[in-house]
């Protein structure tokens, strides 16, 4: 059974499903408008369970997860929302031990993500220009006990990276396409690359580019939205309200040497000289279940 622990960050959460992080420290107390409860009242005791002020009002007291850390850490920039940043994670292949280059940290809300899925022994490097935004972004790493597994930079990355051969790097910068000679240089051969952009022409500009810069293989472009559904089994139904638009997640793979622009895309149908055609009807997936048939 894990007990709370000085240090720790625990997720608190009332009746009213309002959630807050506190970090636990002996002798401290945490103020609602419900009453108060004191740290020393929680540590050294199981987490998942409820709690109650000394007015009596219940809450629950759990550990949070990853998505809950994005969303929840003091920000003061837009940051990526946990549909994307976990999908983020699957789509650059990350894992304990791997190094992988963040551009733009802004809060660090994927920094944070990226720091849980590659330690103990991998390795963020993350750049940013603002200082303002580093400073707020070190300070939720440490909090989260996730600094050790961080290098922050401040500086721009025109100049290029200090690193080479890195499994994967992403960019949330508002002009990446400016950006791919230097991505080009700092991913090993093969490694994973990735992209989020707000806006349509911001996702051609750096769709093209990729395409011209001849070392970017299988380009793809994604949009998730996330549909919640109430709950409540004798009407279980969507929420009125969705996750819908946050960004456009463009990635793609690097390639060392040239590269036949038949490669380019992911969808076999850009048609290359070796490309060879199909029934543009039938889907992939509708092919395979013939062939299984």
């Amino acid at each position: 059974m894990e007990l709370a622990s000085e240090g720790m960050l625990i997720l608190l959460v009332s009746r009213e499903r309002k959630q807050r992080l506190i970090q636990l420290k002996a002798g401290k107390e945490i103020h609602t408008s419900h009453g108060i409860i004191r740290h020393d009242d929680l540590i050294g005791q199981p987490l998942g369970r409820e709690v109650r002020t000394h007015l009596g009002y219940p809450f629950l007291v759990v550990e949070p997860s990853t998505a809950e850390l994005v969303r929840l850490i003091k920000r003061n920039t837009q940051i990526m929302f946990p549909k994307d940043v976990s999908y983020v994670l699957t789509r650059l292949n990350l894992f304990a031990g791997k190094r992988v280059i963040e551009a733009g940290t802004g809060s660090g809300g994927l920094t944070l993500a990226l720091a849980r899925q590659v330690m103990p022994t991998g390795r963020v490097y993350s750049y940013e220009t603002n200082p303002q935004a580093q400073k707020l972004a070190a300070a939720n790493l440490e909090q989260a006990g996730l600094l050790p597994y961080v290098e922050l930079k401040l500086r721009d990355i025109a100049a290029g990276f200090d690193e080479s051969e890195v499994d994967a790097l992403f960019l949330d910068l508002r002009h990446p396409w400016e950006y791919l000679t230097q991505v080009q240089q700092a991913l090993k051969p093969g490694g994973f690359f990735g992209a989020i952009v707000p806006t349509t022409n911001q996702v051609s500009a750096l769709v093209d580019a990729l395409q011209r810069q001849g070392c970017f293989a299988f380009i793809e472009v994604e949009e998730l939205l996330l549909r919640p559904y109430k709950a409540v089994p004798a009407r279980l139904r969507p929420m009125d309200r969705m996750v819908a638009h946050t960004g456009y997640l463009v990635f793609a793979r690097h390639i060392a040497g040239g590269l036949d622009p038949s490669w380019a895309w992911m969808d076999q149908r850009k048609k290359g000289p070796f490309v060879e055609e199909e029934d543009e009807d039938i889907s992939p997936d509708l092919e395979q279940e013939a062939d299984d048939e």
